[in-house]
């Protein structure tokens, strides 16, 4: 005998009402998405405050909560780092290529363009060397010229990495930054992605994606929607803060930074993966704040 009782219709639509309700209410954490078990929390070394050796700063960010670190590259001690990795099990995810704001592949200058280029080549074997997946790279600035010739050097200049990527198995990631380049940096907040997903899709390559900082374009257009729109070319995330109403960078949870509507789209585009802090950092209690406020914004508490 079946001894399933199945539910009421009618009350099963009402309880269904009643949860879409409560998860529009802004500022609602009990109906905030979750993202439980779909994000691994990680860092920029520069935020480890705390004083002592690569492994001293692995442990402090592993005390504090994190899955990872990120390094800057090329510069990456290899033999100092595989130490602090065998003796802390904490790794390197990622890591950040160091020179991209000052020497750009948007340059107008091709001796400039040619160092950039030998910088991220470099920045990818490195980062292979220690047993990470992406590179952040931040492809160059408006002010190099105009939207079309700083698309084309950037783009010309940056697919010549891409072999090399793909033999090494670490993506570049594109990282969305205040480089006034593919959105209108004196315009409104409700721009789009549209710009950033075709200059991606220009590489047409899995080793090309986003690493989707969730706070620096929030002054330009809705998260969520930005995050819809790029889907699966985010390969990585950063996480910060900002208020509209202030102008300002915050940190994480601070500010009006829709994290209800963000959590939801990474669920919609069915994000798994890393989310790196890049905010302002310090001593281990410091840490611990940060990756708390992660905890927060994404619902990975309990």
């Amino acid at each position: 005998m079946n001894h399933l009782v199945r539910p009421d219709r009618r009350a099963f639509l009402r309880s269904a009402a009643a949860i879409s309700t409560a998860a529009l209410l802004p500022g609602s954490l009990s109906a905030r998405p979750s993202l439980k078990g779909r994000i691994l929390k990680t860092l920029k070394i520069g935020m480890i405050g705390v004083k002592g050796s690569l492994t001293d700063k692995f442990a402090a960010a592993k005390a504090a909560g994190f899955h990872g670190v990120e390094l800057n590259a090329p510069g990456i001690d290899i033999k100092e780092t595989l130490a602090a990795i065998e003796a802390t099990g904490l790794p390197v995810d990622g890591n950040v290529n160091g020179t991209h704001w000052a020497v750009r592949h948007s340059d107008p200058d091709p001796k400039v363009r040619a160092n950039a280029l030998e910088s991220l080549k470099e920045g990818l074997r490195q980062t292979k060397a220690v047993g990470g997946h992406t590179l952040l790279l931040v492809v160059g600035h408006g002010k190099d010229g105009t939207p079309e010739e700083v698309w084309k050097r950037s783009v010309d200049n940056i697919a010549k990495a891409v072999p090399l990527a793909a033999e090494l198995g670490v993506v570049i990631a594109i990282e969305n930054v205040w480089n006034q380049f593919c959105y209108d940096h004196q315009g409104d907040a409700n721009q789009t992605a549209y710009q950033l997903t075709r200059y991606v899709d220009e590489f047409a390559s899995p080793w090309v994606g986003m690493q989707f900082d969730l706070g620096n374009h929030w002054k330009y257009g809705p998260t969520g929607d930005w995050v819809r729109t790029l889907g699966k070319r985010i390969v990585k995330l950063d996480i910060k803060g900002f208020s509209r109403k202030a102008n300002k960078f915050t940190k994480i949870g601070e500010g009006d930074v829709d994290w209800a509507d963000i959590s939801q789209a990474l669920l919609d585009i069915r994000f798994q993966g890393w989310c790196a802090a890049e905010v302002g950092g310090g001593d281990l209690n410091r840490l611990k704040e940060v990756s708390a406020n992660m905890d927060k914004a994404f619902g990975l508490q309990g």
